[in-house]
């Protein structure tokens, strides 16, 4: 190990440590100045220029700087402070905004589904209405007999070229309720 390896070593061991590491001490600002507040007056004066402009120009700084009695730095800081926030104000509105149309459109999706529900329920009721009709003219009253001549296919629908008269025919065996359906052609 050389000498100078030697002596870092032993003064690396002779520093003070704090919790096992070497304790560091901090720079002191120059002129150990405190971070002071600005006047209402200083503050008045730069949201005015704010609203003006809120890039500030090297030109432009100074001017402020000496028209409010801070130094450059000062100034510049405080605006780049500023624009962080109306930067943050600028995006909670646009949150809101949007939170509110969101809300608007989750109460609309919820008119929408009901009447879509109310709809169902209409259309449910109408078949419901259709069935019965149809029961009440296609055999649910066994004494009366009707023609289907309204309700012909044709056999072209299957395949065929021909018509057939499907009829329904008052020939009941009671004993059996079935019903015989004729066709004239023996098809």
């Amino acid at each position: 190990m050389s000498e100078a390896s030697l002596l870092a070593s032993q003064l690396w061991s002779q520093m003070p440590r704090v919790g096992g590491t070497r304790t560091r001490r901090r720079r002191k600002a120059k002129g150990d100045a405190k971070k002071r507040r600005l006047s209402d007056e200083q503050v008045r004066f730069l949201e005015m220029s704010f609203s003006d402009e809120r890039k500030l120009a090297s030109g432009r700084k100074a001017h402020l700087a000496a028209a409010i009695g801070l130094d450059g730095k000062q100034v510049a800081v405080w605006f780049q402070n500023r624009r962080a926030r109306h930067k943050n104000k600028q995006l909670e509105e646009a949150y809101l905004k949007l939170k509110l149309e969101h809300e608007a459109v989750v109460i609309e999706k919820c008119h929408l589904e009901n009447e879509v529900l109310q709809l169902k329920e209409k259309l449910l009721e109408a078949e419901e209405e259709i069935r019965k009709l149809s029961w009440s003219v296609n055999g649910g009253n066994l004494g009366s007999s009707f023609s289907t001549v309204g309700l012909q296919p044709t056999l072209g629908e299957f395949g065929m070229e021909e018509e057939a008269e499907l009829a329904i025919t008052d020939e009941y065996d009671f004993h059996n309720y079935t019903m015989e359906w004729t066709n004239p052609y023996g098809i």
